[in-house]
């Protein structure tokens, strides 16, 4: 469904990813493995649009997406929660969560549509609908922004370290919720540096270091591997 082949990007003279390959099939959830500044972030961006990759090729579907707008790219199927959430904070619930459906605004029943499914999936959000994002716990305001990516109806959804900066319990609810968002039938690329938590949920990892690709595997091949547990497990 989605596929990265050769894929490269470079910031000035450094290269911040080299060589990328890597696919996620339908209705699969793939981990991607990686400590800060590894390139997981670059990959998502340059997948996303948002940057451009000085070489190679990705495919949502079978199409070039390389090159396309963001808009499009969303439009498409391929939809990012970005880390560090990146909410408005003085805006609603509600309205942070409108925002992912923009590409969609002239869809409104289906829009509405989907936003009561986020809070079925999300229920204490539909209590907080009309409260400023940033009155919210740090886990609540997770759930917004996963929210915020599913209103723009992915059928791959790319999350970048959603488990950042919360609590072991609050981790667990957001891993069951993409368990279940993946189990409803989307694809799932979850970059993560909590590999124990990440890996139970996983049916595919890869481990990226330094731009590069350097092991791929099922999660009871990563688990079980000495160098993968001592870097992300501390095992």
């Amino acid at each position: 469904m989605l596929q990265l082949e050769g894929v490269s990007l470079s910031y000035g003279s450094f290269r911040a990813l080299d060589g990328i390959r890597l696919h996620a099939k339908a209705g699969e959830l793939v981990v991607l493995l990686g400590a800060n500044g590894a390139g997981k972030s670059s990959i998502f961006l340059t997948a996303s649009g948002l940057h451009k990759p000085a070489a190679g090729s990705i495919r949502l579907e079978g199409q070039e997406i390389a090159g396309a707008r963001p808009a499009q790219i969303v439009a498409r199927g391929l939809v990012q929660c970005p880390e560090g959430r990146k909410l408005f904070p003085q805006m609603s619930v509600q309205k942070n969560l409108m925002l992912g459906s923009y590409v969609h605004r002239r869809d409104g029943t289906g829009n509405r549509q989907r936003l009561d499914e986020v809070l079925e999936l999300f229920p204490i959000l539909a209590q907080k609908k009309n409260d400023p994002a940033g009155s919210l716990s740090g886990g609540q305001q997770q759930m917004v922004a996963i929210g915020r990516a599913l209103m723009g109806r992915p059928r791959v959804l790319m999350l970048d370290e959603p488990s950042l900066g919360l609590a072991p319990l609050v981790v667990k609810q957001v891993f069951d919720v993409l368990k279940k968002i993946n189990a409803a039938g989307t694809t799932v690329l979850l970059a993560e540096q909590n590999a124990h938590a990440a890996l139970k949920i996983a049916h595919r990892a890869y481990v990226i270091e330094r731009g590069r690709i350097v092991l791929e595997g099922s999660p009871e091949t990563l688990m079980n591997n000495d160098a993968v547990r001592k870097a992300y497990i501390g095992a």
